[in-house]
């Protein structure tokens, strides 16, 4: 008899150099089972039964023939022949017998656990596979795993199961595409303690963003029970983002949140289906409208899950010598309240890319929206939708539609690969088909509800993942263009170059390109998109009527209070945009909705006056202070305090909108003094707009105020010309070239310039008209703050005219 020892090794025994010995998982959970508990990284302890066992139970069963018969000469392109060939394969495996020294190492590993978690502990028995998680290829989702493993029978069960996963069609297909050979990939097992997660919560988290691959976040899904309906996307879980640079200061706030339906949660189940011991173990259940309307875990959990994800990227970092963003999977137990790492592997699809080069998707006209959804990636992709609702359908998609289906599981690959575009109703961002479109580098939007309803067999749509955090079904085939840049070419100005930004969810898509910093983000979008409640309606909901009331509550239903809704979703999305530029500077500027606008937020009506002109009316800092609005300025306050204090963005600046007169800033100063805002305090700057006459007129005096000024030339040239520019039949008055608005930028930056202050520019002019910014680096303005699509067209133009005027000055 064979020594047994050699089929279990025990995760202190092994670390990422044993790969080939126990595959990817068990390797990686050895790995951080020795080296970061330590840390107060927790791993569940357990054991690999090891790929020698796999080929210990072929060869014992003779199966190794059997296997090439069923698979030598398969096409796993014909969805037929694999189906076949994979289903005669697992069956040969399935049929095999287990050893019986295989057996006894196998139930004396399960014991040693139970002496060392109690007899009532239950297993996780997943595979792991020798070729898993190299940085060329992710194995994730390919093989099988068992839950809730409870007797001796169940665990051989499970096993051997496992080993037959190894043949699955998704499995096989898998190995074809990434040139593995499907013989000598081998199966190792994982067989752990089963953090009992299904009455606690569970979910999956990157030491980056997904989508864009930006470094400085860690990106967390979770939902209540077990962790397979994220991974399988049957659910659209709760989101969360972590800010690494600020976190690693001392900071432990969320930096984004997004609260998912959460429709199911898996759970244990004592049903016993004695054909199928496995499987039967498990159960969806319905989660109840309280559990929907809550987050699945704390910000203290969050907090826990963005130390553990910081501590295994540095650590797997420090090994390679270089930066390693990773994959993990984590699970809260409902028993002891604690949080545990189940699994982490290297991200393989982000940190590929190159990130010299950037690439940028531009939609290039608009058509009616068909459905939306989250969006995977930030590409475009267009085509004839083909719906599937049954995986028997799967041979009639043809190469280059776009698949539209309820979910997709890993048997779908095989047509995933020719799509050009994904769409499915359920899911998240960490969902099979999310993993698999990102891999495959096709654009993707899930959790769209009802796309399989609204969409049609040949219809022809266009899927843009180019336009934010959310994806758009576009009706037809819409003209796009792919704009390329090698970064490492580009030259940077002298002149500041930054970006105008008010949707967060385009702050990371956006975070590459070449900027100084946010020169204007934009707080109506946050308040519009994410609170859509007026500021006043939330502080005194007793002004308003029932309906009112009733819709405001279930607006903060998750969060402590209708102030603690309204400061958090600020603070998160103004945090958002500012996290993208960190530490470089984001000038945030306060609200300026004007009176009409403010009235279509909810309860906005029970407070805002009926005025003839509101763009000259009760905006921007006259409503500061005023009885009026001063409480709805106190939130705004509140929110850009924990921004800059709490969640440790000071690299916002502050500033100040539509500011007529010097009286009137100076009562500003003081009412952002009294909530919490002192200029100067904690290195605090206040910008003022520079957008009315009298800015410009009275410069000297403002300088005394504030710290820089941004011209706002969309309102200027409005105020100096006399022109409504929302008015249709005197547009053609409205010129930001006029010599006139021409006049009133070189004095405001001159001005500027003359009082040590800071000169910007965050008005359409310089991203809509080229002489413009030219003339504006003529007069030595020190930023220009540009609409993103514009960035670097106008870089390459400044950089001509500094280049023009250095040859100039040397001449003379």
């Amino acid at each position: 008899m064979t020594d047994s020892t050699q089929y279990v090794r025990w995760f202190k025994e092994l670390n990422n150099s044993d790969v080939a010995l126990v595959g990817g998982k068990n390797a990686s959970l050895g790995e951080m089972y020795q080296n970061l508990t330590a840390e107060g990284v927790r791993v569940p302890n357990g054991f690999a039964v090891t790929a020698e066992a796999y080929n210990y139970v072929l060869e014992s069963n003779q199966a190794w023939p059997l296997l090439h018969g069923a698979l030598d000469g398969l096409d796993p392109d014909n969805i037929k022949d694999l189906q076949s060939g994979g289903k005669k394969a697992r069956q040969i495996v399935l049929d095999c017998v287990l050893p019986d020294d295989l057996k006894s190492a196998i139930l004396n590993g399960y014991a040693q656990l139970k002496e060392e978690y109690g007899s009532d502990i239950s297993l996780a028995v997943r595979s792991s596979a020798t070729a898993e998680d190299s940085p060329e290829a992710s194995f994730a989702g390919q093989n099988d795993s068992y839950l809730n493993i409870s007797s001796d029978e169940a665990l051989l069960d499970a096993y051997k199961r496992c080993l037959a996963s190894n043949f699955t069609d998704r499995s096989i297909h898998y190995k074809y595409d990434n040139n593995f050979d499907v013989y000598t990939v081998f199966l190792s097992v994982v067989v752990m303690k089963m953090v009992r997660s299904d009455i606690g919560a569970s979910g999956v988290m990157f030491s980056l963003d997904t989508e864009t691959s930006f470094k400085d976040v860690v990106f967390i899904n979770g939902a209540l029970g077990l962790g397979e309906n994220i991974v399988q996307g049957t659910i659209e879980p709760d989101s969360f983002y972590v800010h690494k640079p600020t976190f690693n200061l001392g900071h432990r706030t969320v930096l984004k949140r997004r609260l998912g339906q959460k429709e199911l949660k898996m759970i244990f189940t004592d049903s016993l289906n004695t054909d199928n011991i496995a499987v039967e173990y498990t159960a969806n259940i319905d989660t109840t409208e309280d559990e929907r309307m809550h987050f699945s875990i704390s910000d203290a959990d969050v907090m826990v899950l963005a130390d553990y994800a910081i501590k295994i990227e540095n650590h797997y970092s420090d090994n390679a010598g270089h930066y390693k963003p990773m994959d993990m999977e984590w699970a809260k137990d409902g028993l002891d309240g604690e949080l545990y790492i189940v699994q982490a592997r290297p991200e393989t699809v982000s940190s590929q890319k190159n990130g010299a080069v950037l690439e940028i998707y531009h939609l290039k006209e608009t058509s009616k929206i068909l459905a939306r959804g989250q969006a995977v990636g930030t590409r475009i992709g267009a085509g004839n939708v083909r719906v599937i609702n049954d995986v028997a359908l799967l041979s009639d998609f043809k190469p280059g539609e776009v698949l539209v289906a309820d979910t997709t599981t890993p048997d779908w690959e095989p047509v995933m690969k020719i799509a050009s575009a994904i769409v499915t109703n359920r899911g998240g961002r960490t969902c099979h088909a999310a993993i698999v479109a990102r891999e495959l580098g096709i654009p993707a939007i899930v959790g769209t509800n009802d796309a399989t309803e609204l969409l049609s067999n040949e219809q022809a749509v266009t899927v843009s993942c180019a336009e934010g955090e959310f994806g758009n079904i576009h009706d037809g085939i819409l003209h796009f263009e792919i704009e390329k840049t090698d970064l490492s070419q580009l030259a940077h100005p002298k002149t500041e170059i930054m970006m105008n930004l008010g949707n967060p969810d385009q702050a990371f898509s956006l975070a590459s390109l070449p900027v100084d910093g946010i020169g204007l983000a934009r707080m109506e979008f946050i308040i519009n998109e994410y609170i859509k409640v007026h500021p006043m309606a939330l502080q005194h909901p007793d002004k308003t009527d029932d309906v009112t009331r009733s819709k405001i509550n279930d607006r903060c239903i998750a969060y402590e209070s209708p102030q603690d809704f309204f400061i958090k979703a600020l603070s998160e999305g103004v945090a958002t945009i500012a996290a993208a530029v960190y530490p470089k500077p984001c000038v945030v500027r306060m609200s300026d909705f004007k009176s009409n606008e403010y009235a279509t937020l909810l309860g906005g009506t029970f407070f805002e006056p009926d005025e003839a002109n509101p763009m000259i009316g009760f905006r921007g800092a006259s409503r500061y202070a005023h009885p009026a609005y001063a409480d709805g300025f106190a939130l705004e306050c509140q929110a850009m305090k924990r921004v800059r204090d709490e969640m440790g963005m000071t690299n916002v600046k502050l500033m100040i909108p539509f500011c007529r007169r010097v009286q009137e800033g100076e009562k500003v100063l003081e009412s952002m003094a009294k909530n919490g805002l002192t200029r100067g305090e904690n290195g605090l700057q206040v910008y003022v707009m520079c957008e009315i006459p009298n800015n410009v007129i009275q410069i000297d005096a403002f300088a005394k105020l504030f710290d820089g000024f941004s011209i706002g030339s969309n309102d200027l040239t409005q105020l100096t010309l006399g022109v409504d520019r929302d008015s249709q039949i005197v547009a053609f008055d409205f010129d930001e070239r006029d010599p006139g608005v021409k006049e009133m930028l070189r004095l405001s930056i001159e001005g500027a310039k003359r009082n040590g202050r800071h000169s910007g520019i965050c008005g359409q002019a310089p991203s809509d008209y080229p002489e413009i910014a030219e003339y504006l680096v003529e007069l030595g303005i020190d930023a220009m703050s540009l609409n993103p699509d514009t960035v670097l067209a106008t870089t390459r133009h400044v950089l001509e005219v500094e280049k023009r005027l250095a040859q100039t000055a040397k001449s003379a």
